[in-house]
């Protein structure tokens, strides 16, 4: 489904934006932690504050009106225009709370990410993009790393 040259651009960046829609199609769009494996892309919920105890995210909530998600990720060269590019995945998405995706999800996501290794991320839930289509436009050299 990805492309070898699709697979490196998105490994390479650090960050995305993820696309939810509400049952009404309201859109929201917030940036994420992620990473790829096979055909999936999984973004945990971090320990980061976010939100008033005990009401779910927004992306959360509109997960399970609207499992329809996209994800892009990009990199931008002000001085240099040729090295413009991005990946936009598409999909549905599914909220994992335990068992053993949701486990291998956070370890990948701890050793991708330092920063996670000391949050308590088992209790927290994982998105599952399960990739559908992907659409990429632009230089996509995973040596330009942003």
């Amino acid at each position: 489904m990805l492309s070898g040259e699709q697979r490196r651009f998105l490994t390479a960046r650090r960050v995305a934006h993820l696309a939810t829609a509400d049952a009404q199609a309201s859109p929201h769009v917030v940036p994420v932690c992620f990473v790829l494996t096979g055909n999936n892309i999984y973004i945990t919920i971090d320990d980061k504050p976010k939100r008033q105890p005990g009401s779910a995210l927004k992306r959360l909530r509109n997960i399970s009106e609207n499992s329809s998600v996209a994800l892009i990720t990009d990199h931008y060269d002000d001085a240099d225009w040729s090295r413009l590019g991005w990946v936009m995945v598409r999909g549905r998405a599914a909220v994992l709370v335990s068992g053993a995706e949701h486990a291998e999800a956070q370890r990948l996501l701890r050793a991708r990410y330092p920063q996670m290794r000391a949050m308590a991320l088992e209790r927290q839930p994982v998105i599952a993009v399960r990739i559908g289509r992907v659409t990429s436009w632009g230089n996509l050299e995973a040596g330009s790393v942003d």
